[in-house]
């Protein structure tokens, strides 16, 4: 966090300008490099490595977020003044009272809650920023690419149980067991090939993963014994779908 703040403070008017603007994640985005103090202990020699090495500090500012974050931080800061006002005070609250409101007990006027706008506006500052630190890679949206496929593995666990129903093995032999897991596996990496290709197209703008699967499910396809199946009519929204995922689509 102290990165942070050091470089968010000569940052902040670039992350507010046009020409560091993403469009296919709607950000603001710069990196700056910085060193950081490296330490490594040799587990046999027993003497520490100590020296200097460089790093690549992203930093980024989305304004949805940062309105999102101010809405939810207002709602909570008036339910907060409420519950003084009433006298109805949560214990989970009592630090975040004494945080952002003065209260006074008059035998007159009652109770005066007065908001701390010091405290609440230092709170609110940082709202739609966040960080990422790298040794490695030096472009920030690259970097932000790699983080956010991080969840294609908590993703994967939850297409495994919902999707795919894995939730139970509801096999007999261990045989059955390998067998079944190596299909999850194949249709695991369909499923991370769809979201590559639905990320590389920008198609999240207008559909979820569960949404185009859905889309592509209605279509029908008629098979009789001996002969080759018929695929029925498709949609241009399908159709689209289909080229965009870089697959010929299959003929009537």
């Amino acid at each position: 966090m102290k990165y942070v703040r050091e470089k968010l403070e000569v940052s902040e008017d670039a992350l507010h300008n046009w020409s560091n603007y993403n469009e296919k994640h709607e950000i603001y985005a710069v990196s700056h490099t910085i060193l950081w103090d490296y330490e490594y202990k040799c587990p046999y020699k027993g003497d520490a490595v100590k020296e200097k090495r460089r790093c690549y500090l992203h930093l980024y500012f989305n304004s949805e977020k940062a309105s999102n974050d101010a809405k939810r931080m207002n709602h909570y800061l008036t339910q907060l003044r409420i519950e003084l006002e009433k006298k109805q005070e949560r214990p989970e609250h009592e630090k975040d009272y004494r945080k952002y409101f003065t209260v006074k007990d008059t035998p007159v006027r009652g109770r005066i809650v007065v908001p701390i706008d010091d405290a609440i506006q230092k709170a609110t500052r940082g709202y739609g920023y966040f960080a990422l630190l790298s040794n490695e890679m030096k472009d920030p949206i690259d970097a932000l690419d790699l983080y956010r496929n991080k969840d294609l593995v908590e993703k994967a666990f939850g297409n495994l149980k919902e999707r795919l129903n894995f939730k139970r093995t509801l096999v007999s032999s261990e045989s059955s067991l390998n067998g079944k897991v190596f299909v999850e596996f194949i249709a695991l990496i369909y499923l991370s090939y769809i979201k590559k290709k639905m990320q590389g197209h920008n198609l999240f703008s207008q559909w979820t993963l569960q949404g185009l699967l859905d889309e592509l499910d209605v279509i029908e396809c008629f098979e009789t014994p001996g002969y080759s199946p018929i695929i029925g009519e498709m949609t241009k929204r399908q159709l689209d779908i289909y080229i965009a995922m870089g697959v010929e689509p299959p003929s009537l």
